[in-house]
């Protein structure tokens, strides 16, 4: 549910948004209520998707408690975005959207809504954080408040001291239901590109890119030669696992075991970082990558395709790691192994028959059923090979990179040479409809 609501007076910029929202659900007439706002004299008004979605009808209340219908333009789930639109004879008061990028960690931030249905409210507190990813959508990238929103807040205004619109809010973390200082905003930004969109067109297109991409670990950043930025910091960048065959990436020539660092100048610091960015950008238009191949910091240029076109298999691509004496036990591909995993004659590599457990590779994360296709780079295509390049890599004292097959999906899992696996095993960022790399 969300909330929305009324002006106070008083205020150094004028309240037109605040402003109750009734939709109506079907059969049980059951209704919901929600803040939203307007953004255009002529009748724009932005909410929250979950305060709209499934109504049959929606009423717009204003500040001043004139009651309009409303028809809803267009709703975006993967950000929670709609855009509705009302009538009326004159033109009305709106909000202009600022700039959420400029928004500092400790700047004081104001929170509209109709909380509770009880009628409008403001509230205040400083912006916590930015570009927070909670698990809620591909797309996330809040910005953290701790200025309390109640149900009923969802889709009203924040704003900044100068009276600009810098997020719209959406969510709060309560195991109470109640406010405890940590709530969730959508950025201006992102409510700038979706809404231009919902208003052209009804619907939003996204950029493509078609990789895979991971989370580097400690010990898979020293597998791939990675210059370290300082003394015990994370790695940063998106490890590319692999290609989608004829995707923007693969034409492009971004190839597994590529570090993603920069999307059009702006640093990437992870996959979903990746996702955000690409996600961004329209169908259609150049970008330029930066990446590290080998330990060295390269550039190209990709045309960004449109993810609602892209296929949905992630593509796969034959070299990869692999490696016992490390816990596991290897079987050769064979003709009955192929039909029982479903791998067409182009797959090479070997099969994890069996981890010990305990073992570093089971603690890294290694599963029966992997195809291990390489180790170190080397492509390897019997156990004999993998253990050979196993050994090689163990004994430069260097942490053992495996490319792994595992359902369909390409990943790769370091292990370190002390025994300590890092189970970066997870982070496809393009297998499927919600993922935007």
């Amino acid at each position: 549910m969300g909330g929305m609501g009324g002006g106070m007076g008083g205020m150094p910029f004028p309240f037109p948004f605040p402003f109750q929202m009734a939709p109506q659900q079907s059969r049980q007439q059951i209704e919901a209520r929600g803040s939203g706002f307007l953004i255009s004299a002529d009748g724009y008004v932005v909410t929250n998707n979950h305060v709209v979605k499934g109504a049959t009808k929606v009423t717009v209340t204003l500040d001043d408690g004139t009651t309009l219908p409303a028809k809803i333009i267009g709703r975006d789930g993967k950000t929670d975005l709609a855009l509705l639109k009302v009538t009326s004879t004159q033109k009305l008061p709106f909000i202009e959207l600022g700039e959420s990028d400029d928004v500092q960690a400790g700047e004081w931030v104001v929170a509209v809504g109709n909380p509770y249905g009880l009628g409008g409210t403001v509230t205040a507190g400083i912006v916590s954080a930015r570009g927070r990813d909670i698990n809620e959508g591909p797309y996330d990238n809040f910005i953290q408040i701790d200025a309390p929103i109640n149900r009923g807040n969802s889709g009203g205004p924040l704003f900044t001291q100068d009276g600009k619109v810098v997020g719209v809010n959406s969510m709060i973390l309560s195991p109470s239901g109640g406010s405890i200082g940590i709530g969730f905003a959508i950025p201006s930004d992102t409510v700038r590109n979706v809404t231009d969109q919902l208003r052209k067109t009804g619907h939003v297109v996204r950029g493509y890119l078609g990789v895979n991409a991971q989370v580097i670990s400690p010990a898979m950043a020293k597998a791939l030669n990675m210059p370290v930025s300082a003394p015990g910091a994370p790695p940063a960048g998106a490890l590319v696992a692999s290609t989608s065959p004829d995707s923007p990436a693969e034409k492009a020539g971004l190839k597994a075991e590529d570090i993603v660092t920069d999307f059009n100048g702006q640093k990437v610091s992870s996959p979903h970082d990746l996702a955000v960015r690409v996600a961004s950008v329209a169908p259609g238009t150049d970008a330029k990558i930066g990446y590290l191949r080998g330990g060295k910091p390269q550039t190209l240029t990709v045309k960004i395709g449109n993810l609602a076109k892209a296929s949905n298999d992630g593509g796969i691509e034959g070299s990869a790691s692999s490696g016992p004496h490390l816990g596991v036990s290897l079987t050769p591909l064979s003709g009955d192994i192929r039909r029982q995993l479903g791998l067409g004659s182009d797959v090479h590599g070997v099969v994890v028959n069996d981890v010990q457990p305990g073992s570093p590779a089971d603690q890294a994360g290694i599963r029966p059923g992997d195809v291990i296709q390489s180790v170190s780079n080397q492509s390897v295509d019997s156990p004999r090979a993998a253990v050979t390049a196993v050994r090689g890599a163990l004994a430069a004292k260097k942490p053992v990179l495996l490319r792994v097959l595992r359902d369909g999906q390409s990943l790769f899992i370091a292990i370190s040479p002390d025994g300590t696996g890092d189970g970066s095993d997870s982070g496809a960022t393009n297998g499927g409809d919600d993922d935007d790399n």
